[in-house]
């Protein structure tokens, strides 16, 4: 396969030109390497390397401006526009910049089609005068603050561009318009110098004015690629741009046009496939590049472009590992590696809560793989440290002072993070500096394993260096919010480059990068609506109407360049693979592309149109099972010693391998922050406050004063247990403070219930208050002891009938202790667990108490006061309305049948765990 490249040396070798003097022109440096390299193939001898440059730098020469960073384009920009504004009406540099950043667009695209600045300025302010308020005749300040900004556009560029050109500074456009102004100067002072342009397409006013007086002084040739295909389809916008300087540029009326080729009419293999998801382009980008190193194992002449440029990190992952050469020609972004995470989290910290840090953003910070190094000092990981003391005393905001508290050899480190990043702009970029050279410190002790971490510290350091010197030169960031800004306008524009082969193997590049390569096998991704061709993106204040009418290019234009680099890419290719993602998505882009579609229609091809999917290999649900191994078999032997809880019991009901986990390995779930009173917090407050209420009072009858007396001091206990059990958690403001009035609604409301009781009559005897019970039960099956503990809230005498009381502070209702047949009692948790709670409890008070039966079990819900107490009932039949609710010998012997079939099964060396299905 030739390339268009070389068929250009070709023909100019055959015009015996003398390649030393020429000066190729090409849109793009990677363009200028691939001549480079394909100069010795074509001339047979030693020469010196003719001048090759991109038209970026053909232009900046000729213009002798030096092109500006966008970022430094604001500060330039906001002189001009703080000289212009006075201070009340002047917005900040951080306001600023949010809209400066389309104006500049619109300055560059006007200097670039060479717009009489004026006259375009001027329409624009009569445009929003006649749209909203011409007629108006007493206009609002904010009326006319509005008006003023538009009359005040071309002040503002003619301003701007003077300052620049005063310093021999420039952004593109005007580059481009002062190249123009400079032009006849070069063409006088160069007539010995030959140029020649190549790969052109869409050129601005600019461009076109200069290649064209080039061609009219004959100091230049033009070498177009474009294929008489898309040339002579008016319809066909492949061909848009090529056939306006055809038919308008003088030069064609009297010299040839170089070239229109017909290579797109040969023949093809173009396969479409549809695949759902990025990912899924990525890992089928992988499986077409294995397939095509069967028949050429380096891949030469390869290349992937990649219409979403997002998708570089997934394809290099999903690439065959065994590629010796391969090429990236787009960088890796900055914004993309992990450091940009930790500078982004401290930016937004300090932003938002300066000197009190939320929890969650503090254990990030001190967590992330730069960072976590700092605190490991003298063999301590005060990162853990902190993380764990947050936990444990519930701290949901800390400030810079409690931190070095928890870690004081931390201190420096801590500074770094947490300290004067809020009081200017100039303490945050020391903080980054200083913070960039304490990590340098530790991975300089390991520089082998850490030299692209190393690499990603030189970046950033180059870029807060940058905005240092931009800061000191403009001093307008005031505060950390617009710092913050700054950065990402910068970092959003960095990249790491990568190391490659630039001529060799696999080449993976962006669709611009494209631009007069040609490749024999090529794949395209994301060949979907939004993305190939980006579509309708208006973001300029030059209304469409406006553009049109001075012949600025709008999205239909942008959309021509897209479909010329698309078409051009399939021009000499023999294989093409193009992929597009089947989930439509308004972020990631849309259907389709239409690009697939005229392919399709045009019929010139034949083409292969698959949907793929990716392989799902049908895995079957299996319960998770854990064997009972001679070494778990001790294990459960030993707990049986120390004693099964009613609550474990119930545990293993639910799911055994709950039972397992909780109960064997002993594994907890993690303790987070409440940042809102967890339900189990608030059952431990109401409790304790109780138990601190009734344990004095064990052995007393109960009386209405008494209880009167207990309501004074619920305020007082349920603050001391709140602040027992929720650390240092709020509980003054928000959902904590009600859910804090919640807990003293609970206890009054029980004490009311008491008080009720009382003058209805009973009788109450406090007998027992968070006793512990303790009992050996005697199983025949097993031949180790087997023990059964747990603690009762409460054990009273109401009337004669002693009462054993379990406290709930959720909702309980009383279907929920009732029971019609015995064996289903351990089979149903959701229907019987709170039944064999208050069973086990009356089973163990009659082995360890000497009760007088018969007895009453059962629960008190807080959130179900109005019911009373939930006494366990026995019902002949689930329809039944006759209920049992007094707990006889009888009853306890036929739970306790119920309960050893429990254990045995729990401990039966036959009986694996296995998980229950939901």
């Amino acid at each position: 396969m030739t390339t268009f490249i070389f068929d250009v040396l070709k023909d100019l070798k055959n015009s015996t030109q003398n390649f030393s003097e020429l000066t190729f022109i090409v849109p793009s440096k990677r363009a200028g390497l691939f001549l480079k390299h394909q100069l010795p193939q074509v001339l047979n001898q030693t020469i010196f390397s003719p001048e090759i440059v991109s038209i970026e730098e053909f232009v900046e020469q000729l213009s002798q401006l030096k092109t500006i960073t966008n970022t430094e384009l604001l500060f330039e920009f906001y002189n001009s526009y703080s000289e212009l504004t006075k201070a009340p009406k002047r917005d900040s540099f951080e306001t600023f910049t949010k809209w400066a950043q389309i104006l500049l667009q619109d300055f560059n695209e006007i200097d670039r089609y060479l717009i009489p600045q004026e006259k375009i300025f001027n329409y624009l302010s009569a445009i929003q005068d006649l749209n909203h308020w011409s007629l108006e005749v007493n206009k609002t300040d904010f009326v006319k603050n509005y008006l003023s900004f538009w009359n005040k556009l071309h002040s503002y560029y003619q301003h701007f561009s003077e300052s620049l050109l005063a310093k021999g500074l420039a952004y593109q456009g005007l580059v481009y318009r002062e190249a123009v102004e400079n032009l006849e100067t070069y063409i006088q002072n160069s007539q010995e110098k030959q140029h020649i342009f190549l790969g052109f397409n869409a050129l601005n006013t600019s461009e076109s004015t200069i290649i064209q007086e080039l061609l009219q002084n004959e100091m230049a040739k033009i070498y177009w690629d474009i294929d008489a295909e898309f040339l002579n389809n008016k319809n066909h916008d492949a061909g848009l741009f090529t056939r306006q300087h055809k038919n308008n540029w003088k030069h064609f009326k009297t010299h040839p046009f170089n070239w229109v080729t017909h290579h797109y009419s040969e023949e093809k293999n173009i396969s479409i496939f549809g695949i759902p998801k990025n990912i899924g382009q990525a890992k089928h980008i992988g499986s077409l590049l294995k397939n095509l190193q069967k028949s050429n194992p380096s891949l030469q002449n390869t290349a992937v472009v990649l219409g979403d440029e997002n998708l570089l990190l997934p394809v290099l992952n999903s690439i065959p590992t065994n590629i010796d050469a391969l090429n990236i020609t787009m960088g890796f972004p900055l914004k993309s590696i992990p450091l940009a995470t930790l500078f982004e989290s401290l930016f937004l910290l300090h932003k938002y809560s300066p000197t009190t840090f939320y929890y969650k953003d503090v254990v990030k910070i001190i967590s992330h793989q730069f960072i976590k190094p700092l605190f490991f000092i003298d063999n301590t990981d005060y990162s853990s440290a902190i993380t764990e003391t947050i936990d444990h005393n519930n701290l949901v905001y800390l400030s810079k002072e409690k931190l070095t508290e928890i870690a004081p050899l931390a201190q420096n480190t801590i500074n770094l993070l947490f300290s004067n990043w809020g009081t200017s702009a100039e303490n945050a970029l020391k903080n980054c500096s200083n913070l960039i050279l304490a990590i340098k410190a530790i991975l300089d002790k390991n520089k082998k394993a850490n030299l692209l971490p190393l690499e990603y510290l030189y970046r950033f350091n180059v870029l807060f260096n940058e905005i240092s010197r931009l800061n000191s030169l403009h001093p307008y960031i005031n505060n950390i919010s617009t710092l913050h800004g700054i950065y990402k306008e910068l970092l959003s524009s960095e990249t790491l480059d990568f190391q490659g082969e630039p001529l060799q193997g696999l080449q993976i590049m962006g669709m611009l990068e494209s631009r007069v390569l040609d490749f024999e096998t090529v794949i395209i991704s994301s060949v979907n609506e939004g993305i190939l061709p980006s579509g309708k993106t208006q973001n300029s204040f030059i209304p469409f109407d406006v553009k049109i009418e001075n012949q600025l290019p709008t999205y239909k234009e942008k959309d021509a360049v897209y479909t010329y680099h698309f078409y051009r890419l399939l021009q000499r290719a023999k294989n093409v693979y193009i992929l597009y993602n089947t989930e439509a998505d308004v972020l990631t882009g849309g259907e389709k592309s239409r690009f697939i579609t005229q392919l399709e229609l045009e019929g010139k091809h034949q083409i292969s149109h698959k949907i793929m999917a990716p392989k799902v290999p049908v895995i079957p649900s299996e319960l998770e099972r854990i064997e009972k191994t001679p070494h778990l078999q001790d294990q459960l032997i030993a707990l049986a010693g120390k004693g099964f809880s009613p609550s474990s019991l119930t545990n293993y009901m639910r799911n055994p391998i709950d039972f397992y986990y909780q109960s064997i390995l002993k594994i907890r779930e993690h303790n987070d922050v409440e940042e809102t009173v967890a339900a189990n917090t608030l059952g431990t407050v109401v409790h304790n406050t109780l138990e601190d209420f009734y344990k004095p009072l064990v052995g007393t009858f109960l009386t209405i004063e008494i209880i009167k007396q207990l309501k004074t001091n619920i305020e007082e206990r349920v603050s001391f247990h709140f602040k027992n059990e929720y650390k240092q958690g709020d509980i003054s403001t928000g959902k904590n403070l009600i859910i804090f009035e919640i807990a003293k609604r609970y206890v009054s409301n029980f004490l009311n219930l008491e008080i009720k009781a009382l003058k209805a009559g009973n009788e109450i005897k406090i007998l027992a208050i968070e006793a512990d019970n303790e009992i050996e039960i005697n199983i025949p099956e097993l031949d180790f002891p087997i023990k059964l503990k747990g603690k009762v809230d409460r054990v009273d005498e109401c009337s004669g009938t002693i009462r054993i009381i379990d406290y709930k502070t959720g909702k309980v209702e009383q279907n929920q202790v009732e029971i019609v047949e015995w064996e289903d009692i351990t089979t149903d948790y959701k229907k019987y667990s709170k039944s064999f709670q208050v069973l086990c409890y009356a089973y163990m008070m009659r082995a360890s108490q000497n009760l007088k039966f018969p007895i009453e079990a059962g629960i008190i819900s807080f959130k179900n006061l109005s019911s009373g107490f939930l006494k366990f009932a026995q019902k002949e039949s689930s329809s039944s309305r006759k209920k049992d609710s007094l707990i006889t010998q009888e009853t306890l012997l036929d739970f306790e049948t119920e309960l050893k079939k429990l254990i045995v099964e729990i401990c039966n060396p036959k009986i694996d765990f296995v998980e229950k299905e939901v």
